[in-house]
């Protein structure tokens, strides 16, 4: 198949599974509504909490991301469209006066327009971003009031160039603007939306006087949701961020977990010599359920790739995060074939889909509880697809 036949059907594919996915979850939005889910919606309430949630749980990563620039309230809407049990709406990064805004790093380079605002070319700065250098525009160099000029773009224009059709069309959402959009949703679909925001570079911000913690513990009280059962998430690559959220709210928590090499980077600063490899040992997971409830591991912590990218055999960490009470959501799955071990990949395009619904049945057979997918609408499908047997 040539070049265009292979890009031609991958954008039918990607049409035929955003109708299907909008349909269904318009039809579960008019299901799920009635006096007990309006009354929790008012309310601000989760129910039942995490453990309520459907399983496996479909997480639209930075919204539908797949289909949207991240980290914008379009991004957002349409993971809820799509059927997304929660939306991680909000990787969260401070401005210089202090406010908590949405963006995967707080490097904006990459997914703003910033570049062409002349009015800030001297912000371009090189940093350290947690020991690597980086270059381009923070967010703790602008006010919230100078971020609001700017517009979001798509991050990975060479695997999703369809996206970069909306650059331009939303801005910079701020943590606030979130939690009263979630509002809004619950009410307009009669259920509780869930969102699952992460706390960013929490050492990197503290020691620059802009600390993450008790700025979104007290955005939480404001909207009344900090509690135990309250349908937010609160997620973090550094455990002692998690710690210190342990003692200022009630959320759930999760521990977000990298490449087993890797160190937390709470840890090099603080000279823990621990890895993320001896995190997931069971003594290292029991340690982490005394202060959250799940982690969140990259997919490779769950199923190891070979040297050729392949799919290996199943570690036992589902089985042992699950001894010690733990849930797991792992990240995350991308439909594009870059982005799938190998032995799901199809053709060679780097924006074509491969077997991700493959992939997903592979991954769900673990016994992992929930997954983020920057496509909601095909985790959902795959999700009914391997619930149906």
């Amino acid at each position: 198949m040539g070049t265009q036949e292979n890009e031609q059907t991958a954008v039918t594919g990607r049409r035929m599974l955003l109708g299907a996915a909008v349909l269904g979850a318009g039809g579960a939005v008019l299901g799920l509504s009635g006096t007990a889910k309006a009354a929790e919606a008012r309310h601000g309430g989760g129910g039942g909490g995490v453990k309520s949630l459907p399983k496996p749980t479909i997480i639209g990563h930075r919204g539908a991301s797949g289909y949207r620039p991240e980290h914008t309230l379009g991004s957002y809407q349409l993971a809820l469209d799509m059927g997304a049990d929660i939306v991680e709406a909000g990787d969260l990064v401070p401005t210089r006066d202090g406010h908590l805004v949405c963006r995967h790093e707080p490097e904006i380079g990459g997914t703003t327009d910033v570049a062409d605002h002349p009015e800030f070319a001297d912000r371009r700065k090189t940093k350290s971003l947690d020991g690597v250098a980086t270059t381009g525009w923070f967010t703790e160099d602008f006010t919230l009031a100078e971020l609001k000029t700017l517009r979001a773009t798509e991050r990975i224009p060479a695997n999703r160039p369809h996206n970069t059709l909306y650059n331009g069309r939303w801005e910079i959402p701020t943590f606030e603007e979130v939690l009263r959009w979630q509002d809004e949703q619950t009410r307009k679909r009669g259920k509780q939306v869930w969102i699952y925001p992460e706390l960013k570079h929490p050492t990197y911000f503290r020691k620059q006087g802009l600390a993450l913690e008790e700025r979104v513990a007290k955005v939480l009280r404001k909207y009344g949701r900090d509690r135990r059962n309250s349908p937010v998430i609160l997620q973090s690559f550094e455990p002692t961020s998690i710690q210190r959220l342990n003692k200022l709210v009630d959320n759930p928590l999760v521990v977000l977990l990298s490449g087993a090499a890797s160190r937390p980077w709470d840890f090099v600063e603080t000279g823990d010599p621990r890895t993320v490899a001896d995190l997931v040992k069971p003594a290292g997971l029991r340690e982490i359920a005394s202060y959250a409830q799940g982690i969140g591991p990259t997919l490779d912590l769950v199923i190891p790739k070979d040297a050729a990218g392949n799919l290996t055999t199943p570690t036992t960490l589902v089985a042992d995060a699950h001894k010690v009470g733990l849930i797991l959501h792992p990240y995350t799955m991308r439909n594009e074939n870059p982005f799938l071990p190998a032995n799901f990949r199809k053709g060679t395009d780097a924006d074509a889909y491969g077997d991700v619904f493959g992939a997903y049945r592979t991954y769900f057979a673990t016994g992992i509880d929930g997954v983020f997918t920057d496509n909601p609408d095909t985790g959902r499908l795959a999700r009914e697809d391997f619930v149906n047997g």
